[in-house]
């Protein structure tokens, strides 16, 4: 690809290795009109994960949950409580299996299979983490536990059934802020899944 040959001389330094990984990387760059520039980048590496947007088109609802974030808190304090859709970190499982596994430690609902729709990255500029985003419908039956998260990872999750309606004033007003829920969202409007 023409575009990897305008990269060069990389150098990686590991500036933290805590609960990710915090990088300085230095690189030649070679911008459009043939000029090389020496660039620096701090890179976050966190592993790549899913989100799933559960939804139930009879009941036009959706499962979403919310938690406490630190760096959105660090931001804002007013912020640090966030509604999202279920998500988790890959670890060493494919999407599928992740956000199914997630789905059920986070909102206590067994679901037997997920639709992926697209990936992305979150903040190409500055974390490697790609979301392979998911739909799943839902129904009662599948309610296998209270849900709230893994003990042992001392997640304080809170699940939330909550019309659709509901969920896109709170988009439309500020409640939710949350970028992978508020794609998830959109798409389930544009797709019409609760129609």
């Amino acid at each position: 690809m023409k575009e990897t040959k305008r990269i060069k001389n990389i150098s990686d330094t590991v500036l933290s290795d805590h609960w990710a990984k915090l990088n300085k990387i230095d690189f030649d760059y070679q911008l459009e009109n043939g000029q090389w520039i020496r660039q620096s980048r701090e890179t976050y590496h966190r592993g790549d994960g899913a989100v799933v947007l559960l939804y139930n088109p009879i009941k036009k609802t959706v499962i979403l949950t919310r938690q406490f974030r630190m760096p959105a808190f660090a931001n804002d304090p007013q912020a640090g409580f966030m509604i999202e859709a279920c998500a988790g970190m890959l670890d060493k499982d494919d999407p599928v299996t992740c956000i199914i596994r997630e789905a059920e430690e986070e909102t206590g609902y067994k679901v037997p299979s997920a639709t992926k729709i697209f990936e992305m990255y979150s903040s190409p500029g500055a974390m490697t983490e790609k979301l392979f985003y998911f739909i799943a419908e839902y129904d009662d039956s599948m309610k296998v536990s209270d849900g709230g998260g893994l003990d042992c990872e001392h997640e304080d999750i809170e699940v939330m059934e909550l019309p659709f309606k509901t969920v896109i004033d709170m988009l439309e007003n500020g409640e939710i802020q949350d970028a992978k829920t508020c794609i998830l969202l959109q798409y389930a409007q544009v797709h019409k899944l609760m129609e």
